[in-house]
């Protein structure tokens, strides 16, 4: 088979792990279930979803490991069964402790794990110069998913509430898991991507000097990527944890789940645009850009007060974020490589965890106690705004001849 078909073939099925693992993003629909009928609080109901986005970014270094050594398919059944496992304990779920474990810890295990083996094993067939695209599609299928999770768990909800709707979910995510993961696969170790000849200067080649986890831990490039992929996420997921709130406080909008499609799309479709033009601009001029345009939008998101003014500042907020998504794997192979690209993203994927941690819980103590976001908002934009300043100090790691000989005897 044609090593380009190959490799389209690979993105597609890791497009579709992506697509159910992204079942996820309607949580906001569920927790303004548990608000309404279980008389949760705001911060409460945010919970298992803090737990999920913890411990899945945690296990993509695990995750990482298991793609490095064992290859994506078997991170992709790992992702299915934990996924199915997960869902069906929720619709059994009789406390908030058991949804934290259900929802929170098991689907957050395989959410982990699935999605560590589909970036790197797209992205590993084509060059430098198409891997923030390739990378993009990869991971807007997360958040596309939304677009149809969103509704029919809301259809769900209405017609055989909770229980049955985790239930129902569960199994049919676990089997479209499992069944794209087959198609998952990575290249031979003698394989190389064909250079494209009319290459953009913006991005560079792939690096000589393949670092392993630990070398790429000892370089000061690592830590600010890290801290400016947290802080760069926070406004995006504390907005789509809660977005179905938002607009019933801030515009008395009572289909919430419309705006959680809305982000959803546009996080999709910012995935795609950063990646695409993270690979003409240059990985770092498109951060600035990103950054900027979100921390201003963070700053006015308290005057969005009507539906039009809500949505404008719910697309900015869903592509900035989905950008974000998009830009840093692609960054994290240029700078490091991809021999050991599962792991090596899966440590720079955990700012994502500490983030989801951040960013939920932020917004949801803040309108407990001042019931208003507005508070929340301008932490994000602060937040943002840090990341900014650190971006002038990033440059690409020092390639090290020398380290190449080792390279080569680690072979």
């Amino acid at each position: 088979m044609n090593k380009r078909n190959k490799g389209w073939i690979v993105t597609v099925g890791a497009m579709g792990v992506n697509l159910a693992l992204g079942c996820f993003y309607s949580w906001s629909i569920i927790a303004a279930a548990l608000v309404k009928e279980l008389g949760y609080t705001k911060t409460q109901a945010s919970l298992p979803f803090t737990a999920l986005i913890l411990l899945s970014a945690l296990m993509m270094v695990p995750g990482g490991r298991i793609f490095d050594r064992y290859g994506p398919r078997v991170c992709g059944v790992i992702g299915g069964i934990c996924t199915g496992i997960g869902f069906l304990l929720s619709g059994y779920a009789t406390s908030l402790p058991m949804l934290v474990v259900s929802f929170g810890l098991i689907f957050g295990i395989g959410l982990g794990v699935g999605y560590a083996g589909t970036i790197p094993a797209a992205v590993s067939w084509f060059p430098p110069q198409k891997r923030g695209m390739i990378g993009g599609l990869v991971v807007a299928a997360l958040g596309f998913s939304s677009v149809y999770v969103a509704p029919l768990t809301q259809y769900l909800l209405s017609n055989v509430g909770i229980q049955k709707t985790f239930i129902i979910e569960g199994i049919a995510f676990m089997i479209a898991i499992l069944i794209f993961a087959q198609f998952l696969s990575r290249p031979t170790a003698d394989y190389k991507a064909e250079e494209a000849p009319d290459s953009s200067p913006s991005v560079p080649p792939t690096p000589q000097r393949q670092y392993t986890p630990s070398e790429m831990l000892s370089t000061y490039q690592f830590y600010l990527i890290w801290c400016m992929y947290a802080f760069g996420v926070v406004a995006g997921l504390m907005v789509t944890s809660q977005a179905a709130m938002i607009g019933t406080m801030q515009a008395n909008i009572e289909w919430g789940f419309a705006l959680v499609s809305l982000l959803a799309v546009c996080n999709c479709l910012g995935r795609f645009l950063g990646g695409w033009l993270s690979d003409n601009l240059g990985r770092e001029k498109t951060l600035m850009l990103v950054f900027m345009v979100q921390m201003i939008n963070m700053l006015l998101f308290r005057f969005y007060t009507n539906f039009s003014l809500l949505v404008c500042g719910i697309t900015a907020c869903g592509i900035c974020w989905g950008s974000l998504l998009g830009i840093f794997p692609a960054m994290t192979y240029d700078y490091y490589g991809l021999k050991h690209s599962g792991m090596n993203y899966g440590l720079v994927f955990t700012a994502y965890g500490i983030a989801g941690v951040i960013g939920p819980i932020t917004g949801g103590r803040i309108v407990d106690y001042t019931n208003s976001y507005n508070g929340a908002y301008l932490v994000a934009a602060a937040f943002l705004a840090i990341a900014l300043v650190m971006l002038r100090f990033l440059k690409k790691p020092v390639d090290n001849p020398l380290n190449h000989e080792a390279d080569a005897l680690s072979a």
